[in-house]
C-alpha cells in the first residue's frame, strides 16, 4: 500500500487523505512533523538524507521528519520515525508548529502545517541506510555559518525552520 499524509486545512483539521507522492506533486497542504535532537553539550543532531530518497536526496536537515500516517497521532509518529530512522527514541516537547510552501527538486513542493518537536539524547545513534547516509553533532554556532556559505547542502524545509527553532531555545 503507498504512504498516505492527512490533509488538513490552515487550522490543523484533516479535511481528506491523499496519497504521500500525490499531496507533493500537487503541493496540498498536508500534517508533517519535524524532530530537533540535541546532546547535553548543546549540540544539534543532523541527519543527511540517503542519496536515493525521492526528493531532497543526500542533503542535511534535522534529526528526522515525516508525516503522521491517517489516524495516527502526530506526536506518536515522531517517536516511530525517530526509531525507524536513528535507531533510538527519548522525550519529545512540542514547541510550535506553522505552515510553509517550498519548491523541491523533482518539481515537488512541500507545503505543510509542521508541528515541531525538541529532544534531548545523549546515546548511540543508528540511521538505517535506506533513510540515513549520514548523522553528525554540530553546535548552533557552526551550523548557521554553514548554512550560510553551504545553503545548497541543507533541505529546504530545514533552512526555513532552523532560525525559528534557535530563537525559540533562547
Amino acid at each position: 500500500m503507498k504512504e498516505q499524509v492527512v490533509l488538513v486545512d490552515q487550522h490543523d483539521r484533516q479535511i481528506g487523505i491523499a496519497e504521500k507522492l500525490a499531496a507533493h506533486q500537487e503541493g496540498t497542504l498536508h500534517r508533517a512533523f519535524s524532530v530537533f535532537i540535541f546532546n547535553r553539550q548543546g549540540e544539534m543532531l543532523l541527519q543527511r538524507r540517503a542519496t536515493d530518497k525521492y526528493h531532497s536526496s543526500g542533503l542535511w536537515s534535522n534529526a528526522c521528519c515525516s508525516h503522521p500516517r491517517p489516524y495516527e497521532d502526530t506526536e506518536a509518529a515522531a517517536h516511530r520515525r525517530l526509531k525507524e530512522e536513528l535507531g533510538f527514541d527519548c522525550e519529545l516537547t512540542k514547541i510550535f508548529d506553522f505552515i510553509y510552501r517550498a519548491e523541491l527538486d523533482q518539481e515537488l513542493i512541500e507545503h505543510e502545517l509542521d508541528h515541531v518537536f525538541i529532544g534531548t539524547y545523549n546515546g548511540l545513534v543508528t540511521p538505517a541506510p535506506k533513510e540515513v547516509c549520514e548523522v553528525k553533532w554540530i553546535t548552533p554556532e557552526d551550523l548557521q555559518q554553514d548554512v550560510w556559505h553551504n545553503h545548497h547542502l541543507y533541505t529546504e524545509w530545514f533552512k526555513i525552520i532552523l532560525e525559528k527553532v534557535l530563537q525559540t531555545l533562547t
